[in-house]
């Protein structure tokens, strides 16, 4: 059973102890928190994981609207990786947004981790200078054009048509599509990294550096813009492997976590 904390200075969080001491820090998806990854992590064996509530999820603090978003989720992720690997390497998986987020503390602080899972890392700007980014950076743009007019709905729809689980929003708990009707801007706040890199996670040279062993997971109905991505960071991560779960989407570490587990179970094993 997983074991939900708040302790002072750390981002609330879930712990889960899957027969084994080897940590794993777990970061979710934009609109999610950390119970995401609940199905998953049940499916997992020899390892204790943790995911975190990132800002404005959760019960994470709110965004203020004016702190660099990702430099604020990676903040946090870094200070929980340091408690639990007190001073040892730990293994680090994301989704989404959590991806990029997991691929920058490998950039920023590589004596953190052990081994890399990312779960569709959406560092759109991976796939600069190609056909599917201009066509994906133009319909994004329209999303966030929709967030800045205020028309919090009909962003919604647009990006759980993109990005969901396969299901409409209408069929979505009452709950559920509160809860992320709440939280969209935070995808429009994100741009300046995921389009544009902002936090230069592409510079010159420095996925080259991150020498861990690396697995990308994607769903094989995704948008095409995410085989872009994941190609263009195959060619510079220097250990990667990639599995791609046929008949999956976006949420593919949800509706196909079975498959998922096995992927990771794994990578992990093999590290």
């Amino acid at each position: 059973m997983p074991e939900d904390m708040i302790l002072a200075d750390l981002a609330p969080h879930r712990t889960w102890a899957r027969g084994g001491e080897r940590p794993v820090l777990a970061l979710h998806c934009s609109l999610a928190h950390a119970g995401a990854w609940s199905g998953l992590v049940e499916r997992l064996s020899g390892v204790t994981v943790t995911a975190i509530d990132q800002i404005g999820h959760g019960k994470a603090e709110a965004w203020d609207g004016k702190t660099d978003l990702h430099g604020a989720a990676t903040a946090a992720a870094i200070m929980m990786a340091e408690r639990l690997g007190q001073g040892q390497p730990i293994d680090v998986m994301g989704h989404s947004f959590g991806g990029t987020v997991a691929l920058r503390i490998a950039l920023m602080r590589p004596d953190l981790v052990r081994s890399l899972t990312l779960v569709e890392p959406v560092i759109f700007a991976a796939a600069r200078g190609q056909p599917v980014y201009t066509k994906f950076r133009a319909r994004h743009l329209e999303f966030a054009r929709l967030i800045l007019a205020g028309d919090r709905l009909a962003a919604l729809q647009m990006f759980h048509g993109d990005w969901g689980t396969g299901e409409g929003l209408d069929a979505l708990p009452d709950r559920t599509r509160s809860y992320m009707f709440e939280r969209i801007h935070l995808i429009e706040a994100q741009n300046p990294v995921l389009l544009d890199d902002a936090a230069d996670l592409l510079a010159v040279g420095g996925l080259e550096g991150v020498t861990v062993p690396t697995l990308l997971i994607d769903g094989a109905t995704s948008p095409p813009i995410i085989d872009a991505v994941h190609a263009a960071l195959a060619k510079r991560l220097p250990r990667t492997q990639r599995l791609s779960v046929q008949g999956a989407g976006h949420m593919v570490s949800i509706t196909h976590a079975q498959s998922v587990a096995l992927g990771v179970q794994a990578h992990l094993d093999a590290c």
